[in-house]
């Protein structure tokens, strides 16, 4: 397939050129679980040689009109002082939708972002120059993109998750805050980006170079770009809230200086609590795909698993959580006994080589690496509840026999129906412990993230 999509391009760019076209340096981009990403270089009949980057569709899901919204919009984001990538072409090769840029050159990969020493000196500039580009986004004019959906935001949230049939107490907290202390509409609907974030951004040492995957625009309110900006997913472990750059205070003065407006800090703060929970339901959704027997990608499985972290993070941002330790049962863990008749090494064993030949040995494109990574961490994930699910399941059977529920989903119905009380200390300890539970064996790490 790949092979056949360089070949279709060729004949698509010589077409639009005018002149024999070679396409070379083609490679498949890691990251991005609904397209398919490739790095490529055209060169023209003149000689000149083109960098670009090719996004597609998956065969199995396309999605022709959010390709066509996606291009006008980089358009439009450009005519508005945006930094994007210049638009190439965009239609349908091989039956898929396509969007085709130019290659924009800097670092995309938040770790190193927020880590590696060559970004030492813009790193503090960034989330001021975030605001700013913000501001620039909201200004394209929404007659500019054609067909650009526009809904109530929380009343879609919970549409999305009411179409699952679990239900999740720490969720229903999170949803009942929301209804209760929405701020009130003060502006008139603008483009709103949909997913403004570190991992969308492309960086150098210079500053934001281009902002990418413009998939999720719609009409919204502003303020929903900046709470999604400082949702602590997108921290990648950094106490600092804007993207792990740099404060909110940075963040809302870059704003005003091109936009003339200052959110709120209680709006921001909804948008956040509003952006948590988004992450929580999009990962459940992502999952279904998996779970459905539609995809059976390594990532769709692995997604599942992160529901817990936001849960967790819906608790810091509501005050009923405070970032602390959980033990990783893994930690220097090397039994190798088997259960009885079976042979040496024992299952756990077996699965921590597994583990480490997925982290440490394997090789080959950036693509496999990182789904190495994901795969590694799968099996880990599996390590731990094998150890932990038995005694997990009996505390936690036995927390909400207390409140006189017998799981998690009447838990989740009294909090949606008021029977209990949101604010109910024991309640609050039910869903917390419940949650830190599910975290010690997906993520025990991610308890001891600090949250400003």
């Amino acid at each position: 397939m790949s092979e056949a999509l360089r070949e279709e391009l060729r004949s698509r760019l010589a077409e639009l050129w005018g002149g024999p076209v070679t396409v070379e340096g083609w490679r498949r981009l890691s990251g991005g679980a609904s397209r398919d990403t490739f790095s490529l270089d055209a060169t023209a009949a003149d000689g000149i040689t083109h960098p670009m980057i090719l996004r597609c569709d998956p065969p199995v899901k396309p999605t022709p009109e959010v390709m066509a919204r996606e291009a006008a919009v980089l358009a439009a984001a450009g005519e508005a002082g945006v930094p994007v990538p210049r638009l190439v072409d965009h239609g349908t090769v091989l039956g898929r939708a396509h969007l085709l840029m130019e290659r924009v050159e800097g670092e995309t990969i938040p770790r190193r972002l927020l880590r590696d020493e060559r970004f030492a000196a813009v790193r503090p500039k960034l989330a001021r120059e975030l605001g700013r580009i913000l501001a620039r986004v909201h200004t394209i004019p929404v007659a500019s993109v054609p067909d650009l959906p526009e809904a109530d935001p929380l009343s879609q949230l919970t549409h999305l998750y009411g179409q699952f049939d679990d239900r999740r107490p720490a969720v229903e907290l999170g949803l009942r805050w929301l209804a209760d202390h929405r701020p009130p509409a003060v502006r008139p609907a603008c483009v709103v980006h949909g997913d403004f974030r570190n991992g969308n951004l492309m960086i150098d040492g210079t500053g934001v170079r281009a902002v990418l995957d413009w998939e999720l625009t719609h009409a919204g309110d502003p303020v929903e770009d900046l709470g999604w900006l400082c949702v602590k997913a997108w921290r990648f472990g950094s106490p600092e809230p804007v993207g792990g750059f740099g404060p909110r205070e940075e963040l809302l003065a870059g704003y005003a200086e091109i936009s003339g407006t200052r959110p709120g800090e209680d709006e921001l703060r909804w948008w956040e609590v509003y952006g948590t929970l988004r992450w929580a339901v999009l990962c459940r959704m992502q999952a279904e795909r998996f779970l459905s027997g539609a995809e059976q990608a390594v990532e769709y499985a692995v997604l599942g698993r992160k529901v817990c972290e936001q849960e967790y993070d819906v608790l810091l941002a509501l005050g009923a959580a405070e970032p602390g330790p959980v033990p990783d049962v893994l930690a220097g863990r090397d039994d190798t006994t088997a259960a009885p008749p079976h042979d040496q090494p024992g299952a756990d064993a077996l699965l921590r080589s597994v583990q480490t030949f997925l982290t440490e040995e394997t090789a080959g494109d950036p693509r496999l690496r990182f789904l190495s990574k994901v795969a590694a961490n799968a099996v880990a994930i599996a390590r731990r509840e094998a150890l932990l699910a038995p005694a997990h399941a009996d505390t936690h059977t036995r927390r909400l026999a207390a409140l006189g529920l017998a799981d998690d989903r009447a838990l989740a119905e009294a909090i949606r129906d008021g029977a209990v009380l949101p604010d109910d200390v024991a309640v609050l300890e039910a869903v917390r412990e419940g949650v830190t539970d599910k975290l010690a064996v997906a993520n025990p790490a991610y308890a001891a993230q600090v949250a400003r």
